[in-house]
């Protein structure tokens, strides 16, 4: 799977998507540093969720994005998505593999290169790993050191993503460690001093 480096953003939804969502996320895609926009929305019933997937996925398409879903290969099915990320308690990347095909399928490795092997055996297309510093969005049990990265980048050339509690003061430190995709949510959707767009645009 190819990225470009300077798209190094992946970027997750807010847990709630409200009107004036969809006129931000245009915004922020527009200015061409992300890569990946990552659905996850954990509350919100079916029929909601493919409603806002469907939106969500003409203006991922529009500016050459691609569109994945948290959790769950069906919902990414149903969507047709780019593809789905996993967890460790969620499905199986093979049964994944047979709902959505040759797509896109990412599995969080927590703090573990052991984890990390396991999914690259089972023909995972990126590993990620987190949460690196403290974040709002859930509640973090592990706790990489940045050291992680370099290791993991010894063992693949696949997409290496780091998660948790990214910004503006720490996402270099990250990129300088060999991550390849930053994870960000929480500093674009919850920024008190600073609009998505705005937000976005500050990460060079």
């Amino acid at each position: 799977m190819r990225y470009n480096k300077k798209k190094f953003i992946y970027l997750i939804s807010p847990l709630k998507i409200d009107k004036t969502f969809y006129f931000h996320l245009e915004n922020i895609l527009k200015q061409e540093k992300v890569s990946f926009f990552q659905l996850r929305l954990k509350n919100e019933k079916i029929e909601k969720k493919l409603i806002i997937g469907k939106r969500i996925k003409k203006i991922c398409k529009k500016f050459k994005v691609k569109f994945l879903v948290n959790d769950d290969a069906y919902l990414a099915k149903h969507l047709n998505a780019d593809g789905c990320h996993l967890g460790q308690n969620d499905m199986s990347i093979h049964k994944a593999r047979k709902l959505i095909g040759d797509k896109i399928i990412g599995i969080t490795c927590h703090n573990s290169i052991k984890l990390a092997k396991v999914a690259l055996k089972n023909k995972a297309d990126y590993i990620a790993f987190g949460a690196f510093y403290s974040t709002s969005t859930k509640k973090t049990k592990y706790k990489p050191s940045l050291s992680i990265l370099k290791k993991a980048r010894k063992i693949t050339k696949k997409p290496i993503v780091a998660i948790g509690g990214i910004n503006y003061n720490n996402y270099k430190n990250l990129l300088l460690n060999k991550a390849n995709l930053l994870a960000i949510s929480s500093y674009v959707w919850k920024n008190k001093k600073l609009k998505p767009f705005e937000a976005i645009r500050k990460l060079k």
